[in-house]
């Protein structure tokens, strides 16, 4: 199982709690999810009165690690800020870094995203950031002190899948020893065995869960996705080849003359 800044997660399965059709829908399906790690926005916290004081309320009745977030912030100073309410508010050191750096993709903005995670890693922050399959960006991560890295599978809310195979197992091979989470874009339980299967440590999807028809089994379904997709690359699977091999032994078959 992960284990992410010293912390054991008893799931590989991690979920987002934004747009679910009811608050029993959603706590139902982190029920059968088993989700070790519950992601949550600032935004729902925000606002006069105790508004989102009553979904705060159902959170802390899931008892699963909060990973509050920064979603929505396009700018270091607006995703830092938020950071520090989310201390606040959920008083753990964990947060979730998105610095959004483009309006259709919501592709992170990269540069961006490498100065607030140095910024709050120095402030005792324990950062988790949403970032591409890049090498590079994701060196550059590391050396700010993120000691966990969550890039995509595909554009947030697409449910495309692993776009980027080659790029996804090069990550895993250049950083063997880092917890790798595949972060956005997963659509039906198999994309997320498939991230699993290639030593990827967990996955966190919201929108195939929360806009299925029915949001607790899509829950359950991707739970036993990951399990089968852990099973596997514990397996060692075997390598892909070019040319048929017989399953079948020809040593002592008969031949006729």
């Amino acid at each position: 199982m992960p284990v992410f800044y010293g912390t054991d997660i008893q799931s590989r399965l991690m979920l987002g709690t934004a747009q679910y059709p009811s608050p029993a829908i959603l706590a139902d399906a982190f029920r059968r999810s088993k989700a070790g790690i519950a992601t949550v926005s600032v935004r729902r916290e925000s606002g006069g009165e105790k508004a989102g004081q009553a979904f705060w309320d159902l959170i802390k009745e899931l008892d699963v690690a909060l990973l509050p977030n920064t979603a929505g912030c396009h700018s270091v100073r607006e995703a830092v800020t938020t950071a520090h309410m989310a201390r606040e508010l959920f008083d753990t050191r964990w947060i979730k870094l998105e610095v959004i750096g483009h309006a259709d993709t919501l592709q992170p903005d990269v540069f961006g995203l490498v100065e607030a995670a140095k910024i709050l890693t120095e402030d005792g922050f324990q950062v988790f950031p949403y970032c591409t399959e890049d090498l590079v960006l994701c060196d550059k991560l590391l050396e700010a002190g993120c000691e966990v890295l969550m890039p995509w599978g595909a554009p947030i809310g697409t449910g495309l899948g692993l776009n980027n195979i080659y790029g996804l197992r090069s990550l895993r091979a250049h950083f063997p020893d880092v917890p790798l989470v595949v972060d956005a874009g997963l659509g039906v339980p198999s994309q997320a065995a498939q991230a699993i299967e290639m030593g990827y440590d967990a996955v966190l999807l919201n929108t195939a869960v929360a806009k299925a028809g029915e949001p607790a089994a899509m829950a359950e379904a991707f739970a036993l996705a990951v399990e089968a997709g852990a099973l596997a690359y514990q397996a060692d699977p075997m390598e892909p080849r070019d040319m048929a091999a017989p399953s079948t032994p020809v040593i002592g078959k008969a031949f006729l003359e």
